[in-house]
């Protein structure tokens, strides 16, 4: 993914590091006076058998150049926060123009909302072990490493605290961490629920509450560090709870 941020500088519309060539000119395909110009539309005929340009602000978004760009993002934010971010600063990281961020995205509130919601649905496994403790001792484990990640520890309390004054962030976040997070959460105690080690019966939202909240408590809120035989403890301590609620 990193390679992008060097060699996915010159893009769709010849865009290099520093330029902003907009749909149908500048260095752009087809523009006047551009790389493209004899080719493109309004032009002379192209030569048979040569393969005709796309179109004028028909516009190819590489994927190296975007994955380039979401690595700068996620750089920037762990470098400067959220608020001092700016889409200058992530183009001048990706080595590429402004122009390259706005193809993908209006602003950088899109940009993070984007990269928070990309990052959300990959990750987390779905621990299926046959037990409930070790299904939560495997979940806690990986999460825990995650969150531990020294840029982690820095992006996600920022972003929290940005979201208090922010409420499309909020909302962002809150999706996030219910419908991406918990699902991991949820196909545990749905696992355990069939074992019957759990009952059926039992109040999920309340479960869930109690199988997502002590990490991320302890390592994102009151930013306590965990020893290594934390994950397991909690698992023990949370699976006797489920099982006697």
């Amino acid at each position: 993914m990193l390679n992008g941020m060097a060699s996915g500088a010159k893009e769709d519309g010849g865009e290099t590091g520093g330029a902003e060539a907009g749909p149908g000119r500048g260095t752009g395909a087809g523009g006047a006076g551009g790389t493209g110009g004899a080719g493109g539309p309004g032009g002379a005929a192209a030569s048979p058998g040569k393969a005709r340009r796309a179109p004028a602000g028909a516009a190819v978004l590489r994927e190296d150049v975007t994955e380039a760009i979401r690595a700068a993002v996620f750089a920037e934010l762990a470098a400067v926060g959220y608020g001092r971010m700016s889409i200058e600063g992530v183009a001048r990281r990706a080595g590429v123009g402004k122009t390259a961020v706005y193809r993908r995205w209006r602003s950088k509130l899109h940009l993070v909302l984007d990269l928070v919601s990309a990052i959300a649905l990959q990750g987390l496994p779905a621990p299926d072990t046959g037990s409930l403790e070790t299904d939560l001792h495997l979940l806690y484990e990986v999460a825990s490493r995650a969150l531990r990640h020294p840029a982690a520890s820095q992006i996600v309390p920022d972003l929290f605290a940005e979201a208090a004054r922010n409420p499309d962030l909020q909302e962002v976040l809150e999706k996030a961490l219910r419908e991406a997070q918990r699902s991991v959460a949820q196909g545990v105690l749905d696992a355990a629920a069939a074992r019957g080690e759990v009952r059926a019966a039992l109040d999920r939202d309340l479960a869930l509450d109690l199988i997502t909240g002590p990490l991320y408590w302890r390592v994102l809120v009151v930013r306590t560090k965990t020893h290594r035989g934390y994950p397991a403890a909690l698992a023990k301590t949370v699976a006797a709870g489920l099982r006697g609620a």
